[in-house]
């Protein structure tokens, strides 16, 4: 005798595959309990950016990436994230270091105002 599943909401046809319609046609929906993640946006309403003079700005003009609170808040929003802030430091720890390395390897092609902006603040 096959093996019978118990509690499948998806129908099995003559072949033994089940199906994600119904026999009414209508498609069963499954709701995943995890909220979608926010992107991590640097401008706009409520995010928190440093800017690239002083007042700030938006598009081009909000720039060299989130400030620590702002990482904080995208943090909160979005449990499991890893989001860091910028190495600053003139001497950073090993671990710091590669940060910085891979990521002035990463951006080295940015032009954009605000791409220029993140790479004075890494100092690439």
């Amino acid at each position: 005798m096959a093996y019978v599943q118990k509690n499948n909401p998806f129908p099995v046809t003559s072949c033994g595959r089940r199906r994600t319609f119904m026999t009414t046609g209508n498609p069963i929906k499954i709701f995943s309990p995890m909220k979608k993640a926010d992107p991590p946006r640097t401008i706009g309403k409520g995010k928190n950016f440093n800017p690239v003079r002083k007042g700030g700005g938006e598009g081009g003009a909000a720039g060299g990436g989130m400030t620590e609170k702002g990482v904080r808040a995208y943090r909160r929003n979005n449990p499991g994230s890893k989001l860091q802030t910028a190495v600053t430091e003139k001497n950073p720890s090993k671990k710091n270091a590669a940060r910085r390395k891979s990521f002035c390897a990463r951006s080295r092609s940015w032009k954009s105002e605000r791409g220029l902006a993140a790479r004075r603040r890494w100092r690439c």
